[in-house]
């Protein structure tokens, strides 16, 4: 019977590369996707959506039509 004195692993250093590279990927790919799923969700803020607030204030009664042109205006410059 012959014995092998071998330590290491068949795949080498190449193969652990690869293995820490698609262990890299794999993580940031499902972190990416929550990301995605978390920003389509219908019940969470939405970013730039300063208009809807104003225009929220003002069916609520809290600014007349004057204030509410002027800051629209103010938003839409910028």
């Amino acid at each position: 019977m012959k014995m092998h004195w071998y330590y290491g692993t068949p795949m080498g250093w190449g193969g652990f590369a690869m293995m820490a590279l698609t262990t890299v990927l794999f993580w940031g790919g499902l972190v990416a996707l929550v990301v995605v799923l978390l920003r389509r969700h219908p019940h969470a803020p939405q970013i730039g959506s300063a208009t809807r607030i104003l225009e929220e204030r003002l069916a609520r009664g809290e600014i007349d039509t004057d204030e509410f042109e002027r800051v629209r205006r103010t938003l839409d410059s910028r």
